[in-house]
């Protein structure tokens, strides 16, 4: 595990983006599965920020961990705020960008989604692999939309799995544990106090925290996990 702490979101974000680039000077094209969220859209503006060309997104291919079943243009799209965020912003080419269709009945959209990753990713054993899945760290211990209710979820067989938010019983469709563990490269971008608690757990005792929360079972196959949070969801981490 690679853990990088920041004094600030702007630091995380331009540390991030740097590293991003190194992925990117390595192959021709990658592969990233987006995750929603607050730090997402600050680091989507960010890369709208930009200046012309110190991303050459035409490298990259767009994909999602994750999204509620909600139409594109709903507030909480994951998709819609990407496309605000950035994808307008700096022109996107629509043939990068593959949604989950949030707007079809989640266990069919499920299974499309799924047999899409395995035609667009290369794969080992049948598991699609992404060059980079970013994610993020519910106050619950989430991650992508597997929640700890739904533990046995991580362990599905499938590639993409169905589930349900245990409050509001919105209905979310997410990469399955085994997809996001067959990455390359994953990376926790965490930010805030809220997330504090659970960083502590999740990093201080891994293997019973793992028994409580899907994000403590994001184990990478290829060893490459990485965690760049700011100050604030570090505050209880010995010596941060």
């Amino acid at each position: 595990m690679n853990l990088q702490i920041y004094s600030t979101i702007d630091n995380l974000n331009s540390s991030f983006t740097a590293w991003l680039k190194e992925r990117l000077a390595e192959k021709e094209e990658i592969t990233i599965a987006l995750s929603g969220g607050s730090t997402p859209q600050s680091l989507f503006d960010y890369w709208a920020s930009l200046p012309e060309g110190a991303i050459d997104w035409r490298q990259i291919r767009f994909f999602w961990g994750d999204e509620r079943c909600v139409p594109p243009d709903h507030p909480e799209s994951n998709y819609r705020m990407t496309r605000e965020h950035l994808f307008d912003k700096i022109g996107m080419s629509q043939d990068k960008i593959f949604r989950i269709f949030g707007e079809n009945e989640p266990a069919e959209e499920a299974q499309r989604y799924g047999k899409l990753l395995q035609q667009e990713l290369a794969s080992r054993n049948g598991v699609p692999m992404f060059d980079i899945v970013m994610l993020g760290i519910g106050d619950d211990g989430h991650t992508a939309s597997l929640f700890p209710h739904q533990m046995e979820l991580w362990e599905s067989k499938a590639i993409c799995v169905p589930t349900t938010h245990p409050v509001s019983g919105r209905q979310r469709v997410s990469l399955s544990g085994k997809v996001i563990n067959a990455a390359r490269n994953v990376v926790f971008l965490v930010t805030g106090t809220n997330k504090a608690e659970k960083v502590k757990e999740i990093i201080g005792n891994p293997e019973e925290a793992a028994t409580k929360y899907p994000a403590a079972r994001v184990q990478p196959e290829s060893g490459n996990l990485f965690w760049f949070i700011d100050k604030q969801a570090a505050r209880e981490l010995t010596g941060s």
